[in-house]
Parts: C-alpha cells; structure tokens; sequence
C-alpha cells in the first residue's frame, strides 16, 4: 500500500528537498505541494491524502490554522503532522489542541521524519520520545493544569499506570517490560483509554496527561 502525501511549506527549495525524500521510499508519494495554508486546506480537501505535512509558518494560512480547517472537514481521513523551525511551547499547545499527529522540528533526521508519516498514517501519531519528553515538560511548566476532569473516573488503575507511561513517552514494548504484561494487552488498554477519554491517539493522550497535572 502506498502512502499520499501532500508538503506545504513556503520554501520552495524545502518543499522540493522534502518531496525528494519522500519519493526516495517505495511506500510513500508525494501527491502535491503548497506554498501557503489555503492552497494546503484546498489540496487536502480535493485529493484527501493519507498524511499533509505543513510547516507553521506560512502566508494567506498558517499551518495551526489550516490544520483546524482540515481536521474540522467531517470527511477529512487525512492526518496532519506539522513542522517548525521554531521551537516554541505555545506553538507545542496550539498544535495538540488543533488535533494535530505530530509536532516536529525541521532539524529531525530524514529517516525520523519518514518513520513519523507512516506512524501518523496508521493512527498511531507517535512523536520521537526524546522529542515528547523534552517539549512536553516544558509545556507542562508554562500552563496551569486544569482541575482533573470526570472520565479520569472511568478509568481502571491499571489503565491509569499505562496513560502515566504514556505521558512519559514510553512505548508499548517498554510499558509491557515496566508492568509485566505482553505487547497485545498493552495495545488493549491504551485502546480502552483513547475510547474512554475520548482522545484520538497516543499524542493526544500524552498532551491530555501534561495538560491537567497527572505528570509532574
């Protein structure tokens, strides 16, 4: 099966050079570019492509609003990953809020940056743990956590330990090692809290954790 991707970045040397990495994997293809958010929100909207990569920055839309336009679309399947040179919290905040997969920086290796498209694709939205770590602590230092909201109830204690692993960025194989349970049940529970919570993937339940105070 092969990935659809569509780049949006103002930079038209960066587009290219990301198109080219892209088109290097036999699994992924670049279906289209875009030079702003707008013509990014139109392309998605008329070719509904399995992952848009857009950069934050960019003229008539920038990336935080045209991935809101994109995901808000009821018959939007694409996921949206957004890059950035600018490693910011609010930047961090407003992206996860948006429903975006993924927050990256434009200095990730190419072979990370291809590993996160197929994640993103699959629904899985894992961002590199070391990158999750570091900006997440720090978002959690800028924003006051809100008070525990009432799903939390829903949730059982072997539920709960799995979500804290999570916010810390650990993997389904290094949660499973910690609790001493396998891989399959692992993937259960962390289904079971996504439908609980009402989040839409494991990113989601990484920002849900920092952002109302589980995680200190």
């Amino acid at each position: 099966m092969t990935l659809r991707v569509l780049v949006a970045d103002d930079h038209a040397m960066f587009r290219s050079g990301l198109r080219a990495v892209l088109d290097t994997q036999p699994d992924l293809e670049c279906v289209a570019e875009a030079a702003d958010g707008r013509a990014a929100v139109n392309e998605v909207r008329r070719l509904r492509p399995d992952v848009a990569i857009l950069d934050i920055r960019m003229p008539r839309l920038d990336g935080l609003h045209a991935t809101e336009a994109i995901l808000v679309d009821p018959g939007n399947t694409t996921r949206v990953l957004l890059l950035t040179t600018y490693d910011q919290d609010t930047y961090v905040h407003r992206a996860l809020r948006a429903g975006a997969s993924g927050f990256l920086l434009k200095s990730l290796p190419p072979e990370e940056l291809i590993a996160a498209v197929r994640v993103a694709a699959r629904g899985d939205a894992l961002i590199d743990p070391s990158v999750t770590r570091r900006l997440m602590a720090r978002l959690a230092d800028s924003v006051a956590p809100p008070p525990a909201p009432a799903s939390l109830n829903h949730l059982t204690a072997r539920e709960r330990e799995v979500l804290l692993l999570l916010a810390r960025a650990y993997s389904n194989a290094e949660i499973a090692a910690r609790l001493g349970i396998g891989d399959e049940t692992v993937k259960t529970h962390v289904s079971r809290i996504l439908t609980k919570l009402d989040l839409r993937d494991r990113v989601h339940a990484v920002a849900y954790a920092h952002l109302h105070g589980l995680v200190t």
